[in-house]
């Protein structure tokens, strides 16, 4: 993780430099970020989350183990070198096992954790803020970090077993559910101040205790609440003013920045502020996936226009029968009916459409819907109706009409905003 550290340390000397993390298991969005990783140079930071993989397979089916080897088996495929490709793990913690106990969910934690940095993964957001069935809620401070610091212990010892660089780590959670808000939303209460230092001291005294003081300084991140989120429908915007007091918190630390969570849909503007506010790790999901979605869309209704419905994949109506032999990824997020649960499905900034591309007929689909507009390449015209952005580039010579490169490059369009963000270079 040396390459991160050196950003983080470039940011604490007072550069505006960030690092996004692509947080996202569909093969498409990954081969998108280490695409653009490979372009221009630079680090991809993958994470996968705990809900995603697990041990127990988590919703993808991967453990952490499966998980490495497919996003590097990608790199390799593409050329990226594998020193530029950084794994890490996100609410990595009980999150999965709420409704056991505490000590049984963190039984299930530290396994989760050692077989995280067994394979290969090294940035490690130690969150245990969740309260399990036996616990009081919400957790203290206290408790939350005595038992980040148990799981930081067990990284620990599982990486001096099987070497490689050091694991960082992230401590803190205050943000709302993985993938968006599940209500309406008008504006949300930063954390304050007084909670960020309070969150930084007793994770410190906590480490200390351990015996883990010589670990603190990889502790690179903190997360707190900026003041943005996304609903269905509607972005809540970062406004740098109402951050500043918070950002000052984090100036006093010699080596840690914010990690904000939900940045996704935020502007350019929005995600530069944010970056030179010292949230200088970014982290984008949802958003990944909405912009395949869009691509999909549009190529299936080229599809649709150009063969006919007799000779087209079907891909959005596989994908929306999908989502009602299945409710189970979506029912509990959208609770409307009629045309709007239809438009909160397929349209919804949460995206819980994410959770179906890996089912096999979904998958079919897909497959099927890529070879055959490859075998029939539409004309441009339809193209300029359904996908502008990439007609532009096609007539400028910058890409060909494939129907795989017009995914991913719709889906660098928001690689590209999150990697200026990032970068203290004039634009």
């Amino acid at each position: 993780m040396k390459p991160l550290l050196h950003i983080i340390a470039q940011h604490k000397a007072g550069r505006s430099v960030g690092i996004y993390a692509a947080c996202s298991a569909h093969p498409l969005v990954i081969e998108a970020a280490l695409n653009h990783a490979r372009r221009r140079s630079g680090l991809a930071l993958i994470e996968a989350t705990s809900n995603q993989v697990n041990q127990d397979g988590g919703y993808t089916g991967m453990r952490p183990a499966d998980f490495s080897r497919f996003v590097l088996a990608i790199a390799a495929r593409l050329g990226v070198p594998q020193e530029q490709v950084l794994l890490g793990g996100d609410h990595l913690g009980p999150n999965c096992w709420q409704d056991l106990g505490a000590e049984a969910a963190m039984v299930k934690s530290e396994q989760l954790i050692a077989d995280y940095v067994e394979a290969g993964f090294r940035k490690i957001h130690l969150d245990c803020s969740m309260s399990c069935a036996d616990d009081p809620i919400p957790l203290t401070d206290a408790v939350v970090a005595a038992r980040a610091v148990r799981l930081c212990a067990v990284a620990e010892r599982t990486w001096r077993r099987v070497g490689g660089e050091a694991p960082v780590y992230v401590v803190g959670t205050e943000v709302p559910v993985p993938g968006g808000a599940q209500e309406a939303l008008e504006e949300l209460a930063l954390t304050e101040p007084k909670a960020a230092s309070a969150t930084i001291d007793t994770h410190r005294d906590a480490f200390q205790a351990a015996g883990l003081q010589q670990v603190w300084p990889r502790v690179i991140g903190l997360v707190v609440q900026p003041g943005v989120e996304f609903d269905h429908h509607k972005v809540i915007d970062f406004q740098a003013h109402r951050a500043a007091d918070l950002a000052g918190v984090i100036e006093t630390q010699p080596h840690m920045v914010y990690e904000a969570h939900s940045t996704d849909y935020q502007t350019p503007a929005n995600l530069r502020a944010l970056v030179q506010e010292h949230f200088a790790i970014l982290k984008v999901g949802p958003g990944l996936t909405f912009a395949m979605r869009e691509a999909l869309w549009a190529l299936d209704q080229i599809e649709r226009e150009w063969l006919g419905q007799e000779r087209s994949s079907l891909l959005r109506e596989t994908v929306i029968k999908a989502m009602a032999a299945v409710p189970r990824f979506w029912d509990k997020y959208y609770l409307s009916t009629g045309r709007q649960l239809a438009l909160d499905q397929q349209h919804s900034l949460s995206d819980r459409i994410r959770y179906y591309w890996p089912l096999p007929a979904v998958e079919a689909a897909l497959v099927r819907l890529l070879a055959n507009l490859d075998a029939n390449p539409p004309p441009l015209t339809l193209l300029s109706q359904y996908l502008p952005l990439q007609y532009e580039a096609i007539r400028a010579g910058r890409m060909r009409l494939r129907a795989r490169e017009l995914v991913l490059h719709h889906i660098d369009k928001v690689l590209q905003q999150y990697s200026a963000a990032c970068d203290d270079k004039p634009s």
